[in-house]
This record gives C-alpha cells, sequence and structure tokens, in this order.
C-alpha cells in the first residue's frame, strides 16, 4: 500500500534581521489541513498589530488543492491578505505561477513566482 502525503506545514525563519513566515505545502491539500494551520496562523498573529508579514511559500512538492481546501485557501487570503507584505512562491509547475498572479487579486502587498529559492529569498529581503 503505498503512502499519500499531503499537508502544510508551517514556521518562522530568520533571514538575516527579519522573520519570514514560512509554509510548505505537499501532495494534494485538503479542508483537514487547513483546520489544523489556520488556527496557528491566527494564533501567531494574535495581538500584533498592523502586522507587516513576509512570507516564503514552498510549493515544489504540491500537487493541488481538494476543492472545500480550494475555498479554505481563498478564505485564507481575504482574512489575511492586507497583513501579507510580500509573498515568495516556489514552485517547478505552470499552474502555480499562474496560481501567484490569481493569488495577487486578495494579497494587497506583492505576490510573486520563483523556481529557485535564492531568488525567492532575495526578494523578500528587498
Amino acid at each position: 500500500m503505498a503512502v499519500v502525503r499531503h499537508g502544510l506545514s508551517i514556521g518562522i525563519e530568520r533571514v538575516d534581521n527579519e522573520f519570514i513566515l514560512t509554509l510548505k505545502a505537499v501532495g494534494t491539500l485538503q479542508h483537514s489541513d487547513y483546520e489544523i494551520i489556520i488556527p496557528m496562523i491566527d494564533s501567531a498573529l494574535l495581538g500584533v498589530e498592523n502586522p507587516k508579514i513576509k512570507v516564503f511559500i514552498d510549493g515544489t512538492e504540491l500537487d493541488g488543492w481538494a476543492v472545500r481546501a480550494a475555498w479554505d485557501d481563498l478564505k485564507l487570503g481575504l482574512k489575511h491578505g492586507r497583513e501579507f507584505q510580500k509573498v515568495a512562491i516556489l514552485g517547478n509547475k505552470r499552474w502555480q505561477a499562474m496560481s501567484a498572479k490569481l493569488g495577487s487579486w486578495f494579497i494587497a502587498g506583492d505576490i510573486k513566482y520563483f523556481e529557485k529559492e535564492s531568488e525567492a529569498f532575495q526578494w523578500l529581503q528587498a
């Protein structure tokens, strides 16, 4: 029997003097993945006045979203989109570049797609 991996992992990484919220997406994301990750993001931002967050999303192992998970992702963008200053998406699939363009409709900050991790972090720090 094959093991099917999916989910989101969250972290905070320090790059030079800045803190960057990091997310890694694996497999086909499900509603249950967002039920876990959304409260974690909400909790991390609780009590922070006017947060300006830089985000790095590693989508190199992302296959996509189940329908309800796609809705969850949209709601997350609508809820916290004004708080995201920059979002760098690392990917390796053409549809991910298109998703970054669509995401810019829901996020007040800048969002950009990258195929090289070093370029993504350089852009986040600029």
